[in-house]
């Protein structure tokens, strides 16, 4: 089983690479790359999950109208993407409620930050999809945490996939850097050790942002975006389809545990 996600947010990245970029180009450029990835979900008549901020959704509607008219799922992904308070995780799931008129079950904290659990709960989340089990320099070192779904304050909480060995994130970055191949290999791998693969990527990546002077990222970010990041997903989908392997929402994967 496939849990695709997608974390639909605020283009703020460039602020961390001491780039200024105005709010509606961020919110332009995650739209663009939102509607790229839906084109490819429904050119494969497959399922995702989709972690918006409230910002973006309350100024992508359409986007989020698109998303539940073709049967995927939305989750929060807070408030704000580069801002965070408590009180955040439950207004964050009533907002995006009225909105969308569906069922918030699932959150992402941005940048998979750490995030209190009891709080979560309080909040009336049924999982949380905010740990990336690995050590990554500079961001966290999670080593110390189940690598596989386990259940905390009552919630079910599912890392993103890691290589069934050292574990090798195989989050979007990796996506990106390494060749398909060799991704493809290491997440049927994580998929037999683990009887699931959740990888999160952001719409950003299928857009054309390899401008140092606009964007400021390092090869390694940039890398295989825009079309080659579209034409890279449309093939990992291929080749993970041909090994009969299914593509499920994470709402769907939890209630196969309860």
């Amino acid at each position: 089983m496939i849990l695709l996600s997608f974390d639909i947010e605020e283009f703020d990245m460039p602020f961390e690479y001491h780039k200024s970029i105005s709010f509606d180009d961020q919110i332009s450029i995650s739209t663009l790359g939102t509607h790229h990835i839906l084109d490819i979900l429904e050119k494969h008549q497959i399922k995702a999950t989709f972690f918006s901020t409230v910002i973006f959704a309350q100024n992508a509607k359409e986007i989020i109208d698109r998303i539940i008219k073709n049967g995927h799922e939305l989750a929060s992904h807070g408030y704000y993407h580069s801002k965070f308070e408590v009180a955040h995780l439950a207004l964050s799931k009533i907002t995006l409620e009225n909105l969308s008129q569906q069922n918030i079950n699932g959150y992402r904290m941005a940048r998979m930050m750490p995030v209190d659990e009891f709080e979560i709960a309080k909040a009336g989340y049924q999982y949380n999809s905010s740990i990336n089990p690995t050590w990554l320099p500079g961001r966290y070192n999670n080593l110390d945490k189940p690598r596989s779904y386990f259940k905390e304050s009552g919630v079910w909480q599912l890392p993103a996939s890691v290589s069934s060995w050292f574990r090798f994130p195989l989050f979007w970055l990796s996506f990106h850097n390494l060749p398909l191949n060799v991704y493809t290999f290491l997440a049927k791998k994580a998929i037999k050790k683990d009887g699931y693969l959740n990888v999160y990527f952001h719409p950003w990546e299928f857009t054309d942002i390899t401008s140092k002077e606009r964007f400021g990222f390092p090869d390694y970010i940039s890398k295989n975006s825009g079309l080659l990041m579209i034409k890279r997903m449309d093939s990992f989908i291929i080749k993970m389809k041909k090994k009969q392997l299914q593509f499920h929402t994470i709402s769907e994967f939890i209630k196969t545990l309860s």
